[in-house]
């Protein structure tokens, strides 16, 4: 077969458009002088939400201002979004979105595996189970997402294309709800982050299928890639990354850049970023801004 790799573009990203009052450019400087916002466009217990969480205590402490988190979901991130789109550009508020006009990247933060999750009552244990099945039945298994533009969305397109298979695409406002959905038996399948999946892997409330970068998840030791599952090469990793509105003063992105990269090595964040399947892999805001053209 082909060898055949991935790179998801869609960035789940953490917008910063940091606001603050209409002559910020001229006394970035002094930046931050008033709280700093957080803007996740999803429901909290997701992953973004988590990012969001770790990092802003610690940000908190090296800007000597308030970091508030705020969610605000709705639209397919869209609502989140235009509030951090429309907000001045001087650095004071951020989120998740792939457009890449209205922003500049601060750094990349991390990047995970997904994963397929199925409800126990799918007679399936690995890919190779779960494509027979859904030839056997096309357009009846039902897979969630945890957006119609998402990773997992984009991810489980791309295989289902290589394998020739159809199913029934289920998005929901989040990773949480999408869990739960999966959880209750209202979808077969759930194609997200890790994160998502590995507690419940544990207690056997789901079952893991495939993960789908080259090698296995550290958190997930267990369950198989699906690259070794029949279709080598295949790899879409999620990651997440800071970005200011356009027009954000270089010295307040350089500054912002920093202290999250300062933020990413302190054993408390690393600690809860290796828990939930997340690696680490900042870089510097001009290498950041190629890499999300690439």
């Amino acid at each position: 077969m082909e060898k055949k790799l991935f790179k998801i573009k869609h960035l789940e990203t953490f917008v910063g458009a940091l606001t603050a009052a209409v002559g910020f450019a001229a006394h970035a400087q002094d930046y931050p002088a008033k709280p700093i916002r957080i803007v996740v466009p999803f429901p909290a217990g997701g992953a973004v939400d988590t990012l969001a969480r770790a990092l802003a205590t610690p940000l908190q402490r090296s800007l000597g201002q308030n970091v508030v988190i705020e969610n605000r979901t709705g639209a397919n991130t869209v609502i989140g979004t235009e509030q951090v789109a429309r907000a001045p550009a001087d650095g004071y508020t951020m989120l998740p979105y792939d457009s890449l006009k209205d922003f500049t990247g601060v750094t990349r933060l991390v990047y995970n595996p997904l994963i397929y999750c199925a409800h126990p009552s799918l007679p399936v244990k690995n890919m190779k189970d779960l494509v027979a099945l859904a030839k056997k039945h096309p357009g009846e298994l039902t897979w969630g997402v945890s957006s119609i533009i998402g990773g997992g969305r984009i991810a489980g397109e791309l295989f289902h294309d290589l394998a020739g298979i159809k199913m029934i695409n289920v998005p929901y406002g989040g990773g949480a709800p999408a869990t739960v959905a999966l959880l209750g038996g209202h979808t077969s399948l759930l194609v997200g982050n890790v994160l998502d999946c590995s507690q419940h892997i544990g207690n056997g409330r789901v079952r893991g299928v495939a993960v789908t970068s080259l090698k296995r998840a550290d958190i997930l030791p267990q369950v198989a890639t699906i690259a070794e599952s029949g279709w080598p090469g295949f790899e879409a990793l999620n990651w997440f990354g800071a970005v200011v509105r356009a027009g954000t003063p270089r010295t307040v992105v350089d500054r912002l850049s920093n202290e999250i990269g300062k933020a990413l090595q302190l054993p408390e964040v690393r600690d809860i970023f290796a828990k939930q399947g997340f690696t680490i892999g900042n870089m510097s805001p001009a290498q950041f801004d190629a890499y999300i053209l690439n």
